[in-house]
């Protein structure tokens, strides 16, 4: 989680309205269509022209994407068994970054291609739908399936460098925008028993949007594959600034360390449980736990490619718990006199669980390019069958564990009851239009027009709102201790009367803690949706102080916690009033960190002594006057707003947990690690 720091000028002024005028050149095409207008794209320029359809799009995802398409190929070569060390650098160079991704694997192969006449090397990298992956032969799986990912890199870039090591000789070509600048030929001699491949790219950004690579969202990928791939080394190297980073990943214990990596700031029920096994072709790697939270985390993945959306595999790893442990209620009569005779259902069997589902298969039948969701129709039974038999025995041979998970189950499902009819207050509440008694709604009702301002305390609430812009910015005051949503269940998160106006103020609803999506809740509990979200800006406002801080923390969890979809969408915001007034003769200067007043007084004041500047330190919003607080943290033409931004939500959950859980030692281990020296600490 990152916050990206945002000038929030120049925003829609919603005194004008305007008509927009589309030219007839624009929407009337030529009355002439023959022959001369079909166009006939060659080689890569289909990719150049219409990139999203490739890569998905031409953000930092897709400068990813290209990142994820070069490794795929390492990782294959691992996977086939030919490949046990991977390295990736990042470098700046002419062209901008260069990403570089070395392997010790066989190497592409650069001998003629008997059926295009160039080297095998040339047609993988020009050639769309070319590559090793459609046949049985040099690989039984792999992740790049479609014969389109190294080729689309090269179409993307405008440099790139391919280096090739077998058969004691040193193999190169380098491309510009996907055209080869020579015929591949040989450089040099190496060891006869060096092999592997190294692709060097600088991405062109006259087609993709200006970025940078972003190391903490590259290490995540790279930590995951390693997980996945054990025994294999990745090795990340970041020489862009002056003292070069590097990170090694390696895994001996694969998706069990993996789970405990996922589960290292929380209370654990028992110790990973996994298994893995080989049925009809398809080999399954399970591994999961429990711990003492509400939310589940569950991953899956086909031939290493995280399917975010799931698919057969992760149904039938899911079907298969349920089924187990529903089969254990049944045989423990003193968790059956406790709960009755009611099965459990799956969201009460999902609270605390974390869980990674990797398969390998052949033929993976992906929807699209960006292989989301996995469609296989026999994959579910395998797993279910599979998952359902090896926990069942090892329930079996542990019962103390599974009395463990059925009480926890047990507490959920009850949970869930209270939850429900606490949801069913909240959605007669929605229903009948009521807002909360001290939000000051704006008049606009689009909600991109939109903000709303959560203030800490009544005092800078009542500044907010009579310095507000009451055509599109709303006020909701915020009093008393705020629920640490991490430590508490659901049902008393929706029947606390702090955050019960935040719910209603947003109007969206919830989604479920241990979900985060609607998808297989019942349909009574599928009440989250964004697009009824009355603002697209919620600022939290708290002062600027320890205690501000804290309240940003508590609502910054509940955000990521039960809406985490506004924070993906952007929606989520900081206000950044400042620390400091300046007076100097008839200039008043606001200063919004140490650094900054330094600055000012610099600029402005050179020479005089500090001690005679009339300096005012802001201990509280509520010391700002309407007009103040208008100024300098609402107007947004003048104001500052930090920009919530989810990069890495594994690393996001990980960190929620550490900071906002029960466990006291980690926190104080991360505090001792990145707190920095405090002089004055304003408490």
């Amino acid at each position: 989680m990152t916050e990206i720091r945002e000038n929030c000028m120049n925003e829609t002024n919603l005194n004008e309205e305007t008509e927009m005028q589309v030219p007839d050149s624009i929407m009337n095409g030529s009355e002439e269509y023959n022959s001369s207008e079909i166009q006939v794209l060659e080689g890569l320029e289909h990719v150049r022209l219409r990139p999203g359809m490739y890569i998905g799009t031409t953000g930092i995802d897709g400068l990813h994407h290209l990142v994820y398409e070069v490794l795929d190929n390492s990782i294959d070569e691992a996977m086939a068994g030919f490949c046990d060390h991977i390295q990736i650098y990042f470098d700046n160079g002419e062209y901008g970054e260069i990403c570089t991704v070395e392997d010790n694997g066989r190497g592409i192969p650069t001998d003629i291609h008997p059926q295009v006449g160039k080297s095998a090397l040339e047609v993988c990298l020009t050639k769309l739908n070319a590559g090793g992956k459609f046949g049985k032969g040099a690989y039984k799986v792999s992740g790049g399936l479609h014969g389109v990912g190294v080729s689309c890199v090269n179409a993307l870039s405008i440099w790139l460098e391919a280096t090739v090591y077998h058969d004691g000789k040193i193999f190169r070509q380098v491309y510009h925008r996907g055209v080869p600048e020579e015929d591949v030929r040989v450089i040099g001699t190496c060891d006869p028993d060096k092999h592997g491949t190294t692709i060097r790219f600088s991405p062109d950004f006259d087609v993709m949007e200006k970025n940078s690579f972003n190391y903490d969202t590259l290490a995540a990928r790279f930590r995951e594959l390693s997980y996945l791939n054990r025994g294999i080394k990745i090795t990340l190297t970041d020489r862009r600034t002056d003292e070069p980073k590097v990170e090694v990943f390696h895994s001996e214990g694969g998706l069990s360390e993996f789970v405990s990596y996922l589960n290292q700031y929380k209370k654990t029920l028992f110790p990973p449980i996994a298994f893995d096994a080989v049925k009809n072709d398809v080999v399954v790697e399970i591994a999961l736990q429990y711990n003492d939270k509400y939310d589940e985390k569950v991953y899956s993945f086909v031939n290493n490619i995280n399917t975010r959306e799931g698919g057969t595999h992760l149904t039938g790893f899911k079907t298969a718990i349920l089924m187990a442990v529903n089969n254990q209620l049944q045989k423990n009569q003193k968790m059956m006199k406790k709960f009755g005779n009611d099965k459990l259902e799956s969201t009460d069997i999902s609270e605390g669980l974390t869980g990674v589902v990797s398969i390998k298969i052949a033929n993976p039948q992906f929807e699209g390019q960006t292989k989301m969701k996995l469609g296989n129709a026999n994959v579910r039974g395998i797993v279910q069958s599979l998952v359902y038999e090896k926990l069942n025995n090892y329930f079996d041979e542990f019962p103390a564990n599974i009395e463990m998970l059925l009480d926890k189950a047990i507490s959920a499902a009850l949970g869930r009851i209270a939850a429900r009819k606490a949801r069913e207050q909240i959605r007669k509440k929605s229903e009948g239009g009521g807002l909360p008694g001290k939000l000051a709604d704006c008049s606009e009702k689009d909600p991109a027009k939109c903000e709303v301002f959560i203030v800490e305390g009544d005092s800078a609430g009542g500044s907010a709102k009579q310095g507000r812009d009451r055509r599109f910015q709303a006020i909701l005051p915020l009093w008393g201790k705020m629920l640490n949503v991490e430590k508490a269940q659901e049902y008393k998160v929706l029947g606390n009367d702090k955050l019960q106006p935040v719910i209603s103020t947003i109007g969206a609803g919830l989604t479920r803690y241990n979900n985060n999506s609607n998808e297989g809740a019942p349909d009574d509990e599928q009440t989250f949706d964004i697009t009824k979200a009355r603002y697209h800006k919620i600022i939290i406002m708290a002062d600027a102080d320890v205690d501000g801080s804290h309240i940003r923390t508590l609502l910054l969890t509940f955000f990521f916690r039960y809406m985490r979809p506004l924070i993906e969408a952007g929606y989520i915001y900081f206000a950044m009033p400042p620390l400091y007034k300046i007076t100097l003769g008839k200039k008043v200067f606001y200063a919004y960190d140490e650094a900054d007043k330094k600055k000012i007084i610099e600029e402005n004041a050179a020479g005089m002594d500090e001690a005679k500047i009339p300096i005012q330190r802001y201990k509280g919003l509520g010391e700002m006057n309407p007009e103040q607080l208008w100024e300098t943290t609402m107007n947004p033409e003048t104001r500052l707003i930090s920009k919530v931004h989810l990069s890495d939500a594994e690393e996001a959950d990980r960190v929620f947990s550490m900071l906002m859980g029960e466990d006291v030692e980690p926190r104080r281990e991360f505090i001792e690690q990145n707190a920095t020296y405090v002089s004055n600490l304003d408490v």
